[in-house]
């Protein structure tokens, strides 16, 4: 019996996939439970529009984050931060600081779980911090450190 998957089926494969299971396994198991649907001409032209779909939204998402990792380039977030003693900060940056400030400055919204950073940020001057944009896109976000002024 020939079923396309609807949801991720352990040793069977990926939700929209096409493949072959018994019949007693898909009558019994999948079908019941809506993990797949039959094979029927119907629902695999469906699948082919629904997989075209699909492509064309994941080519907008990747162009979305080549463009955001262009604009990336030429500039600078500042961010201004309590110091004591040498420059040292109280505290660390952290990635939604630096999220929020591109976001108020820049107009570029990157969650603050794309943003790496491999150490933290605990002193006055200037960075540059990697972030994952997906479909392994990285762009760079150069952040300067400022003594906020009393």
């Amino acid at each position: 019996m020939k079923v396309i998957l609807q949801q991720d089926v352990k040793g069977q494969g990926k939700k929209g996939q096409l493949v072959e299971v018994s019949d007693g396994y898909g009558r019994n198991f999948l079908l019941p439970r809506k993990l797949a649907v039959e094979a029927t001409s119907d629902n695999l032209n469906t699948m082919k529009l629904q997989e075209k779909a699909r492509r064309a939204e994941e080519a907008r998402q990747r162009a979305a984050a080549e463009e955001i990792a262009e604009r990336l380039k030429g500039l600078t977030v500042k961010i201004y931060a309590k110091t004591g003693k040498d420059g040292r900060l109280f505290g660390a940056i952290t990635s939604k600081e630096i999220s929020d400030a591109l976001k108020a400055q820049h107009a570029i919204d990157i969650a603050k779980q794309k943003i790496v950073q491999e150490e933290a940020i605990k002193a006055c001057g200037g960075y540059q911090i990697k972030c994952k944009l997906g479909f392994e896109i990285t762009g760079t976000i150069h952040v300067m450190v400022a003594e906020e002024k009393h």
